[in-house]
């Protein structure tokens, strides 16, 4: 073991945290001036075994004529996952998580998206069923308000929810809420963060919080944060006190986290808070930067109240503060353009719930996201497609007029006619939420238009669902409340979103982000 390297001698801000040494070695990385004059607070960045605590002190006190005398050693662990970056192209970040999960075995590549869970499972989804989808990412998601209720059955099975749930080989990342039901505002205090389960409101405390860490053993977790949403113009001190919390429930997590053995394989990501207030945003930033996290979380950003301009000018505003080496996860962001604008801005990773969020509400993902384009093969679909759409135009017109009205409605010709654009009046093919508001993207498959509908989901998908089902069984299944509804579109969903994600990934490494993002943007002004 080699001597203490101590490479600055300064008082300085509490928290900052030295680069890492090499491995074997410890560094004094700050100090500051507390309490009684000669007395500091001493952060080591080096091995998390707890007995070298003393050990660290008691050389600190050996040393002749060093300018500080440790009250308190606090020791940070090196995080073992690295971030490999092939590329930046115009802000967005290509590239590669490598040595990530408890044995440093899998790899994560980005920009990625997480695999949605609730209570530990895929919603709708057997592990049958979940390895009919294509594409499915490496890092699983867990909401600490689905689970948390089980944290104490979790403490006696003594081997991590990973098995417990039947995917022991996957990444596991625990956030604090479910972002498909967000959590009510105005029950965070300085000690405590609450979360909503199936039985109501859960209460939070830091060592309630790192209990429960310790009993679901995840590769990644985020820190405990004041993190509910704010509304646009928010007080400043009320956002102030959001990231004075998380600063200091990230110091309590940081200080169980070192000394657990448990987690001593896990990553603690920071958590950025601000609001919409610019400078309590980089004031997070910063300070979350001096403390030894894994990556960072932008939260806050999950709410529709802020406007899409300033949102992104935020988010653009923290990541160009964020070192390069580290991931950068963003919460409450899933809708096809929105995640376009943030890759764009320097984002990585993002939540996977936007396809439960579709197929809760009766939706299918429908949207177009393949933007290299074969022209010989557009012009050959084209000259074949036309042609057949004037044919069956015909026969269905001709079979109007021969036809008794008994017989029309029996063969459901009014419904394919107005599909067709040839009835009296052509049915809209944009999906409405509950208030008529079009969604863009997907189609509402509880809609009439859709019951002699005999067409997949999306003709060129290659999903189950869409290579063995129609629209208009689907329409049958959600009214008549069928539960494989939800499996099916959950299916279809989940496997379109995982290609867009794909399609992402190729599109920034082939430096032709400019078109997907046109073509997507296309499709919601259509609409």
């Amino acid at each position: 073991m080699r001597m203490l390297e101590l490479w600055k001698r300064a008082p300085i801000t509490w928290s900052h945290v030295a680069p890492p040494l090499e491995n074997g070695t410890f560094g004094c990385s700050e100090w500051r001036h507390v309490e009684k004059p000669q007395c500091y607070c001493v952060l080591f960045v080096g091995y998390t075994n707890i007995w070298l605590s003393s050990f660290l002190a008691d050389c600190l006190y050996s040393v002749k004529d060093l300018p500080i005398r440790p009250s308190y050693v606090l020791l940070a662990s090196v995080t073992k996952m690295k971030l490999i970056l092939s590329s930046i192209v115009n802000g967005c970040r290509y590239g590669k998580l490598i040595e990530v999960g408890r044995n440093g075995s899998k790899s994560v590549d980005i920009p990625g998206c997480l695999l949605y869970t609730r209570t530990g499972s895929v919603p709708h989804l057997t592990h049958d069923t979940l390895s009919l989808i294509e594409g499915v990412p490496e890092p699983v998601h867990l909401t600490l308000s689905t689970v948390a209720e089980h944290h104490e059955v979790l403490e006696e099975y003594k081997e991590g929810i990973g098995k417990f749930i039947g995917m022991p080989e996957s990444i596991l990342y625990c956030s604090l809420h479910d972002p498909a039901s967000p959590c009510p505002s105005g029950y965070n205090t300085n000690k405590t963060v609450s979360v909503w389960g199936g039985g109501g409101r859960i209460e939070i405390t830091l060592s309630k919080f790192m209990a429960m860490q310790q009993a679901f053993k995840p590769d990644w977790y985020q820190s405990m944060a004041d993190g509910e949403p704010l509304p646009p113009g928010a007080s400043r001190k009320r956002v102030k006190k959001s990231v004075d919390r998380t600063l200091g429930f990230l110091d309590g997590c940081l200080k169980e986290h070192q000394n657990s053995e448990v987690l001593k394989n896990s990553e603690i990501l920071g958590v950025i808070e601000g609001g919409d207030i610019l400078e309590e945003r980089l004031r997070s930033v910063r300070e979350t930067m001096k403390r030894p996290v894994g990556g960072f979380l932008l939260d806050g950003f999950q709410a529709d109240d802020m406007p899409d301009d300033p949102k992104l000018n935020l988010i653009a505003s923290v990541t160009g503060e964020l070192p390069e080496d580290k991931p950068r996860l963003i919460h409450g962001i899933g809708k096809p353009d929105e995640v376009l604008e943030c890759v764009s801005r320097g984002v990585d990773l993002f939540e996977g719930f936007f396809p439960y969020v579709m197929t809760e509400q009766g939706r299918a993902l429908t949207f177009k996201f393949k933007y290299k384009v074969d022209p010989e093969g557009e012009a050959e679909q084209k000259d074949l497609v036309g042609p057949l759409h004037q044919v069956q135009d015909q026969q269905l017109i001709s079979a109007y007029n021969t036809m008794t009205i008994e017989q029309c409605e029996g063969n459901h010709i009014y419904s394919m006619l107005e599909q067709s654009g040839c009835g009296d009046n052509e049915i809209s093919n944009k999906a409405s939420d509950k208030g008529g508001k079009t969604v863009p993207f997907t189609i509402d498959l509880k809609s009439e238009q859709y019951r002699a509908d005999f067409r997949p989901l999306l003709e060129d998908c290659s999903c189950y669902c869409c290579k063995n089902h129609t629209r208009a069984y689907l329409y049958h299944l959600l009214t008549t409340n069928e539960l494989l509804a939800g499996v099916l579109l959950m299916i279809h969903n989940q496997h379109h979103y995982f290609g867009f994600f794909q399609s992402i990934r190729d599109a920034v490494r082939d430096d032709k982000m400019h078109q997907l993002k046109e073509l997507i943007i296309k499709q919601k002004l259509q609409q």
